[in-house]
């Protein structure tokens, strides 16, 4: 019910800080989509910020597109933007046109697992990496070990997950190793860093 109720009273999402601070954004019309709050949003750039100078980002389950434009407000020099949903992709090119970002981003309509094969043959390497996957259908270990194992997180790399509280994810995956665990009333956050020393490739 989180999810329906989330957006029924009609959350209000803006950019919280950087270049376009107070923006507003869009949400995805439907119950399918869960936004994440400004409040999340806050205490996951403090933790990983909360501003960059530059790098390549990842936003693979977008939705709306709130963690990618925030992370381009605060630095990043580009961010990938990947949702399947047809409503979704239309709003982050919404937000993205608000926010005047379309020369720092791409905008793709897939599933994940899809996305992720793809990125490889561009032989990307991400600085962060953004996954908020639907609480019902989470496979977020099973991603994690794909983005590891395929070496599409860079040196020093972070890794943000965004999670349904009951979900406990390993300590270390591979060379990840999670530095930050918090639950956050029903959400909670998993970040792991990927330490160039640690990596062994």
């Amino acid at each position: 019910m989180y999810r329906k109720n989330l957006l029924q009273f009609g959350e209000n999402m803006r950019v919280i800080s950087g270049s376009c601070k107070g923006r507003p954004l869009k949400s995805v019309r439907g119950n399918d989509t869960r936004p994440t709050t400004d409040k999340i949003k806050e205490t996951i750039f403090n933790v990983i910020g909360p501003y960059f100078s530059g790098g390549l980002g990842l936003d693979l389950f977008a939705g709306s597109g709130g963690l990618g434009i925030e992370a381009l407000s605060r630095g990043l020099d580009h961010v990938i933007f990947v949702d399947r949903d047809s409503n979704a992709i239309q709003t982050i090119h919404q937000n993205i046109g608000l926010c005047k970002m379309a020369a720092k981003s791409e905008v793709f309509r897939n599933d994940a697992e899809r996305a992720l094969k793809a990125l490889l043959k561009r032989d990307l390497q991400f600085d962060y990496i953004f996954l908020d996957p639907p609480y019902r259908k989470q496979r977020l270990e099973e991603l994690l070990i794909f983005i590891e194992g395929n070496q599409l997180i860079a040196s020093h790399g972070t890794v943000i997950c965004e999670h349904s509280t009951d979900i406990i994810l390993p300590q270390k995956i591979g060379h990840l190793e999670q530095t930050k665990k918090g639950d956050y009333g029903s959400i909670g956050i998993t970040i792991y860093h990927l330490k160039e020393s640690e990596k062994g490739f």
